[in-house]
């Protein structure tokens, strides 16, 4: 399996403080089948600041741990930019970093409580510039739980999303459970990832299984077929999308 979103570089950032804890996410990761990880600190989001050639640096040496613990993972260079303004400057100084260093999927985080007036205009120009923009955990974005359509019209238009795993197992509460079954019922998301900061948020492996138990094996295919088609940089072909009806929500927050 491929997580393409984890906080497991020490000290960057809100994930593993240490490498202590950086080490049991990556054994706990290879314990579930995880072989590739895509380490995405955060980026630009008013706090951290993780530019390009200090996610690689850092992943080179984290690497050269992992072979020392004799711990079967390999970690690749990526980032989780905050949607931002200045988004498109950074990207043409290059600062901003694809998930795999080449692969063209750029990993975006919405704030938490609202969608940037801009997204949809980002997310093209992003579009006209190469890149395949994936939002991250649309799940837990307040404004998404209570206007899922602004997602699908976001989807529509060609952005990609990545759901948590833990809240499709319900690490973040049923409410967050069930949008999230809902999201995917709706073809409105493309990839599973951990987005762990802490080895308890490994849990990929559990979310593929809940998937497959509710949705089936084809669509448990489907997201892991995903982030195979990320890792050699192909592009991903996503369902139709379909929107969400809003008596399907009501009461979700």
């Amino acid at each position: 399996m491929i997580d393409i979103h984890s906080h497991i570089l020490p000290a960057i950032d809100d994930g593993a403080k240490h490498m202590e804890e950086s080490l049991a996410m990556a054994r706990t990761a290879a314990d579930q089948g995880i072989h590739t990880i895509i380490a995405a600190p955060h980026h630009m989001d008013g706090r951290y600041h993780n530019f390009k050639m200090e996610v690689i640096e850092n992943v080179k040496a984290f690497n050269e741990r992992l072979v020392k613990e004799n711990i079967p993972v390999t970690v690749l260079s990526g980032q989780e930019t905050r949607m931002n303004g200045e988004l498109m400057s950074s990207l043409e100084q290059g600062n901003l970093l694809p998930l795999d260093e080449i692969s063209g999927y750029l990993l975006l985080e919405l704030p938490t409580n609202h969608v940037p007036r801009y997204a949809s205009q980002l997310v093209f120009e992003l579009q006209m510039g190469g890149y395949r923009p994936i939002l991250a955990h649309p799940e837990r974005n307040r404004t998404l739980i209570e206007s899922p359509n602004q997602l699908y019209n976001l989807v529509k238009n060609g952005a990609f999303a990545s759901i948590t795993a833990g809240s499709i197992v319900g690490q973040f509460g049923k409410k967050v459970q069930k949008f999230s079954h809902q999201l995917i019922e709706a073809d409105l998301v493309h990839f599973v990832a951990t987005a762990a900061k802490n080895k308890e948020m490994v849990c990929l492996k559990e979310a593929y299984k809940e998937i497959n138990k509710t949705f089936g094996r084809a669509t448990m295919d489907y997201f892991i077929q995903n982030t195979k088609m990320l890792k050699s940089g192909d592009p991903v072909i996503g369902q139709e999308p379909h929107r969400i009806k809003k008596n399907k929500i009501f009461g979700i927050i």
